[in-house]
């Protein structure tokens, strides 16, 4: 049963939800009014450019040597920011005593596809040249990021790029076409996302690109070769079905997945890990998974 938390939290969604309006500028506008993250004792920020995309290190107190994620932040391609990842970040980078480079990759529709494919790719293989082991990297990202994650992967993958050791997605957007028959199902359930607010975001990003080009839409993609992934989903997201399809033709594919989906959760419920325990566990979870393969 969910928690009490939880509850409130889907409530206050529900009537303050930012992604309502379906509108870029005003989604970029509320998301600017919120308080600015504190900084945690215990995680230090530091700025970087990895090659002309501006990035920022968490690295945490507990470290361990050389576990490096490279983080792309959710937003739907059109919202989001280092900034108002601080949060989520500093958490992440805490539960994997991973040093985690959070990107702020180029944003739609100012720089539609494949802009943020190409911003993920260069801070990765920055990140490589300053001497992060493949071997001791993960790929991270929620919602576009999540979807991201897998876009890079893929690329990387093609271009014969070593490829990190693992990929961790939480809700991931891995089909823009919005055609999933369970979007419809699941959107009375969900509170933060609405089929109209893909829309939006999907139209901003792609610019006219084919929506099942393989680095938009992995869920149209060829997946062998791909590292090991997690995911982690909630059934109250109406991304469910599209991310529950993927992880079984990644599976079909020979990927070893791992996919974790969690009763009533919301859509990317893990960055409100301050005040939600399910948020803290699932951290906790992905901190078990880095430590295992990392």
């Amino acid at each position: 049963m969910p928690s009490q938390e939880h509850d409130e939290l889907v409530e206050m969604m529900r009537t303050m939800n930012p992604l309502g309006s379906g509108d870029i500028e005003t989604m970029r506008t509320a998301m600017a009014a919120a308080p600015p993250y504190p900084q945690p004792p215990d995680v230090a920020w530091q700025p970087v450019d990895a090659d002309g995309v501006p990035c920022e290190w968490n690295v945490p107190d507990d470290c361990a040597d050389g576990r490096t994620i490279v983080y792309y932040h959710g937003g739907g391609y059109g919202i989001g920011s280092v900034e108002g990842h601080r949060g989520l970040c500093s958490n992440l980078a805490r539960a994997t005593r991973a040093r985690v480079l959070s990107v702020d990759y180029r944003l739609a529709p100012e720089h539609p596809f494949p802009a943020a494919v190409d911003d993920a790719l260069t801070a990765y293989r920055w990140a490589i040249r300053q001497g992060a082991d493949p071997a001791r990297t993960a790929l991270g990202g929620d919602s576009a990021g999540g979807g991201l994650v897998i876009a890079a992967l893929i690329a990387l993958r093609d271009a014969g790029d070593t490829l990190p050791a693992a990929g961790l997605c939480l809700s991931p957007w891995v089909d823009l076409t919005g055609a999933h028959p369970r979007i419809a199902e699941i959107a009375p359930k969900d509170p933060m996302l609405s089929p109209s607010v893909l829309e939006v975001f999907a139209k901003a990003y792609l610019g006219g690109a084919d929506p099942k080009a393989p680095t938009a839409s992995p869920a149209f993609a060829e997946l062998a070769g791909l590292p090991p992934l997690l995911i982690q989903a909630g059934t109250a997201e109406i991304l469910l079905g599209e991310i529950e399809d993927f992880a079984r033709k990644a599976e079909v594919a020979g990927v070893d997945v791992q996919l974790e989906v969690w009763d009533d959760m919301l859509h990317v419920w893990q960055t409100f890990a301050d005040m939600l325990p399910e948020g803290r566990q699932a951290l906790a979870d992905i901190g078990k998974y880095v430590e295992a393969r990392i």
